[in-house]
């Protein structure tokens, strides 16, 4: 895990309401509320991952109809305060009813088409713990639909490439033959649709969902890792300029935003959660927080731990379990 460097304690400043002239904004109450008080054009990434609508303890479910419709009314303000050359990126898994499974970036997709916008990539987010299934395949990736306003938009990539498989390989044919055919910089973390078969483990973006384990776990019941923001943000925006998060749960986007010296801007209706966003930004400024470090390989159990052993219990052939 990533300790933040070690800086003299002191006291962020955070607006709890909308101010043109702050680094940090922080707003407990309701998006639509917040928004009306941001002017049109002001942000350069918008960046979330919005209820999912699954009945947890902090959503009232309702028919998922009412549900994008509301939805929609807030993306169509999004839209309104987004800069001409700013993105979306809105992170989202699937919607469950009676064993059937919705995959909510398909409902998306024509409300953000409405406004105008542009889907750039659906980038595949996979993790290998989740919710386990006995009737359908157990769920392990989520998407982010990364949609631009206009053609005209920032997209930084060599901030986020990462490093080649094979950075000795070079042409084989043609007037570049023998010359290197890398990038030294390293290459694009394409998105699942852009691969081919031999690059399919490389091109998913596989970070660890946020589970008890997790350096960066609290007690929100859906919180996403650090890392997966910065990648979006050091593409998507440059430095001093405004992310927003929405639905900013427990303040990861605004922790990602100002670790990369951009700034944070966040509505989340749940006190509770405003709470510990400001209590884990105070933690980064002071360099207490720990966050898991962008770029480290996924765990790969060696085999020689416990947990990765096949039980004598299941050495039976007549046992059989019920995990997905």
């Amino acid at each position: 895990m990533q300790m933040q460097r070690n800086l003299p304690l002191f006291d962020i400043e955070i607006a709890g309401r909308f101010d043109a002239d702050a680094e940090i904004v922080l707003y407990n109450g309701d998006v639509d509320d917040f928004l009306a008080a941001v002017p049109d054009k002001t942000v350069s990434l918008i960046v979330t991952s919005p209820p999912y609508n699954l009945g947890k303890a902090y959503e009232k479910r309702v028919e998922i109809e009412k549900y994008l419709e509301a939805q929609a009314a807030t993306i169509t303000q999004l839209h309104r305060v987004l800069q001409d050359d700013g993105s979306i990126c809105w992170q989202v898994g699937n919607f469950v009813e009676d064993g059937e499974v919705y995959p909510l970036d398909i409902f998306y997709y024509s409300i953000f088409k409405r406004l105008g916008m542009s889907l750039r990539n659906r980038i595949v987010w996979r993790f290998g713990h989740g919710l386990h299934a006995q009737k359908r395949f157990s769920g392990r990736y989520e998407t982010i639909l990364w949609f631009t306003k206009s053609d005209d938009y920032t997209f930084n990539l060599d901030a986020v490439r990462v490093p080649s498989k094979y950075p000795g390989k070079r042409h084989y044919k043609g007037p570049k033959r023998g010359k290197l055919s890398g990038n030294p910089k390293g290459k694009n973390p394409s998105d699942v649709w852009q691969i081919v078969a031999e690059e399919w483990e490389e091109a998913f973006w596989d970070f660890p969902n946020v589970k008890s384990n997790h350096p960066e776990k609290t007690v929100h019941p859906c919180q996403f890792p650090v890392e997966l923001v910065e990648r979006c943000i050091l593409a998507l925006t440059n430095e001093g300029e405004w992310v927003f998060d929405p639905y900013a749960g427990v303040g990861t986007s605004l922790i990602a935003a100002v670790k990369h010296e951009r700034r944070a801007m966040g509505s989340e209706k749940e006190a509770q959660y405003v709470e510990i966003a400001q209590e884990r930004l105070q933690a980064y400024f002071n360099g207490t927080l720990k966050i898991r470090p962008l770029g480290r390989p996924v765990h790969v159990p060696t085999g020689r731990e416990k947990v990765a052993q096949v039980p004598d219990e299941w050495r039976d052939d007549d046992v059989s379990s019920d995990e997905g």
